[in-house]
């Protein structure tokens, strides 16, 4: 928030921001998963959270399955979150693909 071309920045700064912000995703996440997650899997959600905001993943499938105890149905939704601006990116497939193996245990 905030941030605009040709701003600055401390290295030092930058990382308080981006404490800050997965702080933040960290408490959204907290806050709507209601199931216990081991570690593997909540690194993975808040990685997701962050990416795609808070709203929408405490809105999501994806946390109703989880809530609902589906562990693997929640990991499968992962695999959904590929596009911005209504076009599939190859960089979100990839970071989704990483995100899903994580979150499934394998990575």
């Amino acid at each position: 928030a905030g941030v605009k071309p040709g701003d600055r920045i401390t290295v030092e700064r930058a990382l308080a921001r981006a404490k800050d912000d997965t702080d933040k995703t960290e408490v959204a996440l907290q806050r709507c998963v209601k199931v216990p997650l081991y570690q593997y899997e909540y690194d993975a959600y808040v990685s997701l959270a962050y990416n795609i905001g808070t709203t929408a993943f405490c809105d999501s499938t994806l946390v109703k399955l989880l809530n609902a105890g589906d562990y693997a149905g929640a990991c499968a939704q992962i695999s959904r979150w590929i596009k911005a601006g209504g076009r599939q990116l190859r960089g979100l497939v990839k970071r989704r693909a990483g995100e899903r193996a994580k979150c499934e245990g394998m990575k």
